[in-house]
């Protein structure tokens, strides 16, 4: 399932969410070499996203690894790396989907928290976020990168804060069609997914790890929903949602148009 937009409009223009797309996209095309060689690319993930060998270094494969980094390197700060990490990509698909993400539920989340917090919120997401997957992968040397643990977060506040909201997604099983569902179904559905895969590839994981970084999508979910679920404002789950919005055709989505149940509170605003 692909979420394309949700049915969820906001009172405030999403600056914070806008310019982490922004300051995500320009790294891609400006800063990494990702026009170049893959050597060169490999090279650049090393010297600049977080590696988990920096918490545990055994065997002669970690030292030849740290022998590297301090060829090409220089003074590379293992705090540092975690907070860069969260605005490098390895590919095209993985930067699209990522910000597609974070422009579907961001701009939702910063609303209600403010751009000062959602800023914060999102950082501290991200660290959790590479934390929980160190913990599962502390011999790996594979550079971790990417804004998907810091997303999760996203993700996992979005889920609390807005269980009912109507997401218009793409689902592709057997068939290809668009279909408004709740949040909860779509979103609880990605986290299924992820704690499944983070599991299975616990048991068939080598030394030098790879792949997708399922703990950090865990890690960063959890914390994200815990974190709205102690603090942040939110929807009452049994509350009826919204009426869909007037662009959204009425044979799409399930279930049938119901009144708001809370006066104006969910009229006008920019898109969702």
């Amino acid at each position: 399932m692909i979420p394309i937009r949700d049915d969820n409009p906001v009172q405030h223009f999403p600056i914070v969410t806008v310019a982490i797309i922004a300051l995500n996209v320009l790294a891609f095309l400006l800063w990494q070499p990702t026009f170049g060689s893959e050597t060169d690319q490999q090279t650049f993930f090393f010297c600049h996203a977080e590696i988990a060998e920096q918490f545990q270094e055994s065997g002669g494969q970690a030292a030849q690894d740290q022998r590297f980094l301090e060829q090409h390197c220089g003074n590379k700060s293992w705090w540092e790396s975690i907070f860069v990490a969260m605005f490098l990509h390895g590919s095209w698909l993985h930067i699209g989907g990522n910000m597609l993400f974070l422009w579907v539920f961001g701009n939702n989340v910063e609303d209600k928290l403010g751009p000062f917090f959602y800023l914060v919120f999102y950082l501290v997401a991200g660290i959790v976020a590479s934390l929980a997957q160190l913990l599962v992968s502390l011999n790996s040397v594979v550079p971790n990168l990417g804004a998907s643990g810091a997303i999760a977060g996203v993700l996992g506040a979005y889920i609390v804060m807005f269980p009912r909201r109507r997401v218009l997604t793409l689902v592709i099983f057997f068939f290809i069609t668009f279909v408004y569902l709740p949040a909860y179904v779509v979103l609880g559905a990605w986290f299924v997914l992820q704690l499944f895969s983070g599991v299975g590839s616990l048991a068939s994981r080598v030394n030098t790890g790879g792949g997708i970084a399922f703990f950090a999508h865990i890690g960063g979910f959890t914390f994200g929903a815990l974190l709205a679920l102690l603090f942040f404002p939110k929807e009452r789950f049994g509350a009826l949602p919204p009426p869909r919005r007037p662009d959204v055709p009425s044979g799409w989505g399930l279930g049938r148009r119901r009144p708001p149940p809370f006066g104006d509170q969910y009229g006008g605003g920019w898109p969702g």
